[in-house]
């Protein structure tokens, strides 16, 4: 079996990632096909080591290059500009962001280089990544520009998934539009884009073995009421429903937002392609708010990351609960295709 190499980074290292990483990987170690590479500064790493004394062995590589050469284990990567800084933990912090787009920049290049199947990104605080330099308003629109992607052909996909029970029913939403305010959302719900999200969730679901239809709201209540209310769904939904459908994809709709999220919970759909953020994550959070994974479609890389933020209030009191990191390591390496 090749051996398969994964990055993580560690996001904004005042924040909950150190934690995570260090609270996973001293109970779960790795498995003997992989390597694991750590990419973030290694004082915060020490010292959530000392605060919740556990610890796990990891070689630390000065050249990202040399990867490829090692043995299974833990590797960290610290970029060079981090080793003088100071990471308080629990504050939002611009040595944060630095860190948090650094270790971005360098897990990229060693995607691009070959020398990883994936990565897991752990959380970032937006604003402290603008202010430290990287203008982009997350992880999603960094890697998207910088693998030569673009905004446009990715998804951003939220689902409930269980390492330990892979194929019971869960939520899988996957979203139009991300973060816009309210207002600007209509206008960017287009058939072209519905479509392109079509074609990425279905592929998805398919790959993780789901076969079965994606349903796909409405914008507007009750999905219109046959243009009472709006007319978005007979006007560019449904005409990316059909352009979809003669494509050969699965795909069923457009539904009232507050009934099918009850069936496809159920199990009667693959997943939902919500308009919306809110629309969609209201409830995935509501039934899967502690193991949800963050995926976003369309990378030539699998990317994952748990689904919550830098959680300041909760860093080194180990109320964080890790499923989410769990969670979002396992559908990684279910979806760079190695064994499990």
């Amino acid at each position: 079996m090749t051996m398969r190499t994964l990055c993580v980074t560690l996001g904004d290292p005042c924040g909950l990632g150190p934690e995570l990483v260090v609270r996973h990987f001293s109970k779960a170690g790795h498995g003997d096909s992989e390597r694991i590479l750590i990419i973030g500064p290694e004082l915060p790493l020490t010292r959530e080591m000392e605060r919740f004394d556990v610890g796990f062995a990891y070689e630390v590589v000065k050249n990202t290059a040399d990867i490829g050469e090692k043995d299974a284990g833990i590797y960290l990567y610290q970029p060079p500009q981090l080793s003088r800084l100071g990471f308080p933990p629990g504050k939002p912090t611009v040595e944060g962001g630095l860190a948090a787009g650094a270790s971005l920049d360098a897990a990229i290049a060693v995607l691009k280089a070959g020398g990883a199947d994936g990565l897991l990104t752990c959380p970032l605080n937006k604003a402290m990544l603008h202010k430290a330099g990287f203008k982009f308003p997350g992880h999603t629109e960094f890697l998207a520009e910088k693998l030569g992607v673009g905004v446009d052909q990715v998804c951003m996909h939220l689902c409930g998934h269980d390492p330990e029970n892979a194929t019971s029913p869960k939520l899988r939403v996957s979203l139009v539009t991300t973060h816009p305010a309210l207002r600007d959302v209509p206008k960017m719900v287009t058939s072209k884009r519905i479509k392109r999200c079509l074609e990425l969730t279905t592929e998805f679901v398919k790959k993780i073995g789901f076969p079965g239809p994606v349903a796909v709201c409405g914008l507007n209540p009750h999905a219109g009421e046959s243009g009472r209310i709006g007319d978005e769904e007979a006007t560019i939904i449904t005409p990316a429903l059909e352009a979809a459908k003669a494509n050969g994809m699965d795909v069923a709709g457009p539904f009232p937002a507050d009934t099918v999220f009850h069936f496809a919970a159920k199990g009667d759909y693959s997943a939902v392609l919500a308009m919306y953020h809110d629309q969609g994550l209201g409830p995935l959070k509501l039934l899967h708010f502690s193991e949800a994974v963050n995926v976003t479609l369309g990378l030539p890389y699998p990317r994952t990351s748990p689904d919550h933020g830098t959680g300041y209030d909760i860093v080194g009191t180990g109320k964080a609960s890790i499923k989410s990191f769990e969670a979002a390591l396992d559908m990684l390496r279910r979806l760079v295709g190695a064994k499990v």
